[in-house]
């Protein structure tokens, strides 16, 4: 089968578009999948790059330079090379391992993206497509039959391919913070898959959603359901007023981030699953208790969160923003345009038994 090959951490020339890579076969519990699409997330990039090394403090979009000996995972355990890479898959079950009913043959699919971790695991243990284990950016991929949904919904391959990754890390992110229709909640990186992704999530919760992203997209968000869009270099406090959001959904941090903690209401929420413009911030502990926040990150998922988000798909409530699509085998092309992120919305790959 064709797939893309991670032979190491480091830059594109990492990535290896083979056509000859054995097609998995699938264990007890396990069913093969025939890839219609996958999308492309800062996961993947990230991943390649090493970027979750502790040693990297700049944001996601220079590129990371960890040395050999250092773990680059987002798990914090080595990653195992080669890797087929690919956080979001979408596609038709073609066989099944021991244990599956052989009725799930045809249906249509998407997968989650973090797993549950292996039975016994300590709290908050979770595995990755992609990571963990080989994902879609391939023809077939093997994927474990409990976290494989069948889905029924109009929406194309293409479509479905743009949900799972950034459409449950953002419903996990509103989960968490316990986001409803009595809350203003500010979203940045409005424009990108997560954020994109949370704002319309947002507003199907009934919230009073605030983006925040460039000027130049700023018509694209509010079409995809933003009450308000501010400017990423605005001053919050100045544009929003001081402690004027219940809720902040985060996916930027940087060196803006303590302008986030300053539109909290006393006794409001912040939560993270990412920091595209930096990790490291600066934190004035006084705010924190004299405001009595609540400070969450996010990356575990309780498997209601993936439920919830594949019931949302099959009564058609959601209608992905995707930019552009590209052949798996111009993956080097998706994931620059990915980094140089000049669009709204998501990139999708698709497999060359998809692609005519």
């Amino acid at each position: 089968m064709a797939a893309v090959l991670l032979w190491r951490h480091g830059g594109l020339d990492a990535l290896e578009y083979r056509t000859d890579v054995p097609v998995p076969t699938p264990g007890p519990g396990e069913v093969l999948i025939e890839v219609g699409a996958a999308g492309v997330n800062n996961t993947d990039i990230n991943t390649r790059t090493g970027w979750y090394a502790s040693s990297v403090t700049a944001g996601t979009e220079t590129a990371a330079a960890v040395s050999a000996d250092e773990v680059g995972s987002w798990s914090g355990e080595p990653l195992a090379f080669p890797r087929i890479q690919g956080a979001d898959a979408c596609g038709s079950i073609v066989a099944v391992g021991p244990g599956v009913a052989t009725d799930r043959v045809g249906e249509r699919v998407i997968v989650a993206t973090m797993q549950q971790g292996p039975p016994g695991s300590p709290p908050f243990t979770t595995v990755t497509l992609g990571s963990e284990m080989d994902g879609a950016f391939a023809q077939y991929l093997v994927a474990r039959s409990s976290e494989t949904h069948a889905v029924t919904t109009g929406l194309t391959d293409v479509e479905l391919a743009s949900l799972p990754c950034a459409y449950s890390t953002a419903e996990n992110l509103l989960h968490r913070a316990g986001v409803d229709s009595s809350h203003r909640v500010l979203i940045t990186g409005a424009s990108g898959g997560v954020g994109s992704a949370a704002v319309q999530l947002a507003k199907l919760r009934g919230a009073h959603v605030i983006a925040q992203a460039a000027p130049p997209k700023a018509a694209a968000v509010r079409g995809i359901g933003a009450d308000e869009v501010v400017s990423r270099n605005d001053d919050l406090a100045s544009t929003l007023g001081p402690e004027s959001v219940d809720i902040v959904v985060d996916v930027v941090a940087g060196p803006a981030w303590s302008g986030l903690l300053a539109v909290l209401r006393r006794g409001g929420r912040y939560i993270a699953s990412g920091a595209i413009a930096g990790p490291i911030v600066t934190l004035d502990v006084r705010t924190l208790y004299l405001k009595d926040l609540t400070l969450l990150g996010a990356t575990y998922q309780e498997p209601a969160v993936f439920e919830r988000l594949v019931r949302y798909v099959n009564h058609d409530e959601l209608r992905p923003v995707v930019h552009a699509t590209y052949p798996l085998h111009d993956i080097a092309r998706a994931q620059t345009d990915f980094v140089a992120k000049d669009f709204v919305g998501k990139l999708v790959l698709v497999p060359p038994s998809k692609a005519n």
